[in-house]
């Protein structure tokens, strides 16, 4: 398969509020680099700040990066002018963790569905609308829901309306940023067996953000894993869970709910043992 992104040395620093312009800013994101093949999904997985969203927003240049380049079906997006950029916007979308952020309250689904046909095809209204149907079909709902506003759906509904949004201009490339981490676990599971479907149906290729390792054993074929910005682990997302060679992504796996509550009371005293010899490491230095 050709890597259709990749990110190299990637870089992005924010300045402290309330600190001079002179002082040490904030590294969020510390040389990270990665390939995602064509087809595939990708997974960037770790804890809260580890520097993940970061990251899926840098590869798609909603923020800048610092220093580092990108490259999307061959083309270096870091030195794209703006008007260029935008043209480029249509092959690589975003599906967002938070629904009601991300959906205008005030407008309804049919007009959400149909902003990036306005703004990058100029379609009709009959097209519009007959594109808008479809999608809504595509993803579990019914063309009628397109009179609806945001806030008359369930939570998987409105993933299911993201979806259908990212969807709308045929990309290539979908960042997906905690996209179920808010959702009932029988929602998750609902959403994520849709997005397998459309990505076999469509040909998709998926950067999936998530802090969830049981979501990204099921849904990706390769992750990294990151903390404190930096890359800690990469490689096939099977033979890390199986044998993660760092301590943090061992951590992490450890952290995964199990219904057994022996093998959960094994964990946990592994875990403190651990603790407790890193201490006596430190102690005797």
């Amino acid at each position: 398969m050709t890597a259709l992104l990749q990110a190299r040395d990637i870089v992005k620093e924010f300045r402290r509020r309330g600190t001079k312009r002179s002082a040490e800013p904030f590294r969020a994101v510390d040389g990270v680099s990665f390939d995602l093949e064509e087809g595939a999904t990708l997974a960037i997985v770790g804890e809260s700040g580890s520097g993940k969203s970061t990251t899926g927003r840098c590869a798609l240049r909603l923020i800048e990066p610092t220093s580092g380049t990108v490259t999307f079906e061959g083309t270096e997006l870091t030195s794209l002018s703006a008007s260029e950029m935008r043209r480029r916007r249509s092959r690589m979308q975003i599906v967002f963790q938070d629904t009601y952020a991300s959906l205008d309250p005030r407008w309804t689904v049919g007009r959400l569905l149909a902003e990036p046909l306005r703004l990058h095809e100029r379609t009709d209204r009959r097209e519009e609308t007959r594109r808008v149907g479809e999608m809504l079909e595509r993803v579990g709902l019914q063309a009628s829901h397109a009179g609806r506003y945001p806030h008359e759906f369930s939570g998987g509904q409105r993933q299911r309306i993201g979806i259908a949004r990212a969807l709308m201009l045929r990309p290539k490339l979908i960042v997906c940023d905690e996209p179920v981490s808010a959702l009932d676990v029988s929602v998750q599971a609902q959403v994520l067996n849709l997005m397998k479907d459309l990505q076999d149906e469509l040909g998709l290729s998926y950067l999936f953000i998530s802090h969830d390792i049981s979501v990204v054993a099921f849904m990706a074929d390769d992750m990294i894993v990151m903390n404190k910005g930096a890359v800690v682990e990469s490689g096939a997302c099977a033979d890390i869970i199986a044998n993660p060679a760092d301590p943090y992504t061992r951590e992490l796996l450890s952290s995964v709910p199990v219904a057994d509550p022996k093998v959960y009371a094994d964990r946990r005293m592994a875990r403190l043992t651990a603790s407790a010899d890193a201490v006596r490491q430190t102690e005797a230095k």
